[in-house]
């Protein structure tokens, strides 16, 4: 073998990641917010590039609806605005226990140690203070500090200040009306919690001498209690979520348009150009093209980006019209290595264009990437969507006798003989997971 050091030639073809590039690959992936952000960013560092968000509207829903339903769509606006401003003079979880501290018999010291406890509640009700830190913190007896725990523990909402779920329910059976089924709850919670929720129910009845009735009975019953006293509190505003693309049906045809009303008009800022254009300074020259080349590719980006938004979504439609026209049960077996071979581009560009972006359509608005969904072989020799599959899981389970739930052999076994479905049980089980439904020993009842 030669292991001479050398020089040599080679002719290779490799594409180089420029900057531009770059940026036109996050540029595609944006959603209208992230897109706006990046434009105001871009204009802070480049003179030449003005952002005008005064042509941003908000989007309305309604816009093609009559003026009488316009009218309605006010009217209820206006509530939602009274509503609003009662929501916004509302109290926190800390106010709202704060102002129950006026109404205990307490000594000094327990209302400094309520103070502190209160402070530390989280958003959800629940109370993480270990007892040991707080006696050594304001040096006062144990007892003291229990007294702290169990007055803050009186307090409203019920369940508050607990330091774990099986806590917080066990305070609230306790402030229920003592009966035979509320004794059972307590004993249950407080001495098999964990069988109880694992639902080896058997034991429990056992170890208890009790029919499996009563301890089904005593589930029901927790059901009804609240596991996170503290989150009623918690005034967090709605998301809405703004299309990206409009579908709109006129009889049998489909119209689609890229909805840009979110994003910023950019124009080039030709005064300060022909202002600073004449000077005798090179590297204000060099300036300036870099700055002009530069909002070139940002107006040239832009147009890329709407155009490829504008195709994917189109070969969507195209290859999904019983969807938009008779209905989302109809959505057929498409990935997103098909929509890219038949446009010509790459797989990942197909992906970042549907990244984090919606379509508006008649039947409501949807994930773009909720379009693309893995094929299921059919008895007929066809193919189903993941999507069919799991609708019909859901609706197999759904009219099930909950005495005998369906097992998951079984929904295979319905799925191919009704369905014509083709699928094994490994992935009933992973479709049944994803749509949140416990397994058939979980889902039993007893009466």
């Amino acid at each position: 073998m030669d292991l001479k050091a050398g020089l040599w030639q080679k002719q290779t073809i490799k594409l180089a990641m420029t900057q531009e590039l770059t940026q036109a690959i996050a540029l595609l992936q944006y959603s209208a917010q992230e897109l706006a952000a990046f434009l105001e960013a871009k204009s802070m560092e480049n003179p030449l590039m003005q952002v005008d968000f005064k042509n941003i509207s908000h989007f309305d829903a309604n816009m093609d609806r009559t003026r009488k339903t316009r009218k309605k769509t006010f009217e209820r606006d206006q509530k939602n605005l009274i509503e609003q401003i009662g929501a916004g003079t509302s109290d926190t979880l800390e106010d709202y226990l704060l102002s129950q501290l006026n109404l205990l018999k307490a000594t000094p010291e327990e209302k400094l140690i309520l103070h502190e406890l209160i402070e530390n509640i989280d958003e959800n009700g629940y109370l993480n203070l270990q007892k040991e830190d707080l006696v050594r913190r304001f040096c006062v007896d144990d007892e003291i500090v229990d007294c702290a725990f169990f007055k803050l523990q009186s307090l409203d909402p019920a369940g508050i200040g607990a330091k774990d779920l099986q806590e917080c329910l066990l305070l609230q059976l306790t402030r229920q009306k003592r009966t035979p089924e509320n004794e059972l709850a307590i004993m249950i919670i407080r001495d098999h919690f964990l069988l109880f929720a694992e639902k080896k129910w058997k034991a429990v009845a056992k170890m208890l001498n009790v029919d499996l009735k009563d301890i089904q009975k005593v589930h029901d019953d927790i059901q009804l209690l609240n596991p996170k006293p503290g989150a009623a509190f918690q005034r967090e505003k709605p998301a809405y979520i703004v299309p990206d693309v409009v579908v709109k049906r006129e009889g049998n045809e489909l119209l689609v348009s890229v909805f840009d009303a979110l994003i910023p008009k950019v124009s080039f800022n030709e005064g300060y150009f022909q202002q600073l254009s004449g000077h005798s300074d090179p590297d204000v020259n060099r300036f300036l093209q870099e700055k002009q080349g530069d909002y070139q590719w940002i107006q040239r980006s832009l147009e890329q980006r709407k155009e490829t938004l504008l195709k994917v979504s189109m070969k969507i439609i195209d290859k999904q019209q019983e969807f938009f026209l008779i209905g989302p049960d109809h959505l057929k077996p498409m990935t997103m290595r098909e929509v890219a071979d038949e446009l010509e581009i790459h797989e990942s560009t197909v992906s970042r264009t549907v990244r984090e972006k919606y379509m508006q359509t008649p039947a409501g608005t949807y994930e773009l990437k909720s379009f693309f969904t893995s094929a299921i072989s059919t008895t007929e020799n066809n193919q189903a969507s993941s999507q069919k599959v799991k609708a019909a899981i859901e609706r197999f389970i759904k009219e099930e006798d909950k005495k005998k739930p369906i097992s998951d052999q079984k929904l295979v076994e319905l799925l191919e003989d009704q369905e014509g479905m083709v699928v094994s049980r490994r992935t009933v089980a992973k479709y049944r997971d994803q749509l949140g439904i416990p397994s058939s020993s979980k889902r039993k009842r007893f009466y």
